[in-house]
């Protein structure tokens, strides 16, 4: 991740969480899940911010458990469900994780530098079992890199880069749509990766 973005999220982490919990449901994104996560599989949230949506996907029957590089936001989720499991990782290296049927990644990876896309992407689609779906989302920023005035990156970048790490699935969704819930521009994936071959 990011340094100051990281360091925006820890210092302001209640703000954020508030913000976002504040926010509109997100009912686009709970309605993709909907149609597309395997139902009774394990899920992870990568990025999970303030654990919004992994308490959504609990509620909706999809067994979640949520990551984040920032403690802080790690500490308003665990405040906010205290019943349910938050742990830290960090992408693009995602240490010590094991692998799920769906992985959720929304608006996470344009705070990486435009050098370790390709790989965080890499590395999610590893972490999703044979047969699982990944959902993945960025915001899209047109031109040049960015910051806002909390310090957080926004990197630009073209999507064939992630397309490129997602040759070998099947692509179930693919299109440029405005959040429902943040009211900001974002590309959204949704990608099966294939079954384990059974040899004769």
């Amino acid at each position: 991740m990011d340094r100051k973005t990281l360091a925006a999220y820890d210092q302001d982490a209640a703000a954020f969480a508030r913000d976002w919990h504040d926010q509109p449901a997100p009912v686009d994104l709970q309605e993709v899940v909907e149609r597309f996560f395997v139902r009774g599989g394990n899920s992870a949230d990568i990025g999970c911010g303030s654990g919004r949506e992994v308490g959504w996907l609990n509620a909706s029957g999809f067994s979640a458990v949520g990551f984040d590089a920032s403690e802080g936001l790690l500490a308003e989720a665990r405040r906010r469900y205290p019943g349910l499991k938050f742990t830290h990782a960090e992408l693009p290296d995602l240490k010590g994780i094991g692998t799920f049927d769906n992985v959720l990644c929304e608006t996470v990876i344009m705070h990486l530098d435009g050098a370790q896309i390709a790989a965080a992407v890499r590395r999610l689609l590893g972490i999703v079992k044979p047969s699982g779906i990944l959902y993945l989302s960025w915001r899209i920023t047109d031109n040049a890199d960015l910051r806002d005035a909390q310090g957080r990156l926004y990197a630009a970048f073209d999507a064939a880069l992630v397309m490129a790490e997602l040759k070998t699935t099947a692509l179930l969704l693919d299109e440029e749509v405005v959040s429902a819930s943040s009211g900001k521009k974002i590309h959204r994936l949704v990608a099966k990766k294939p079954g384990l071959e059974i040899r004769e």
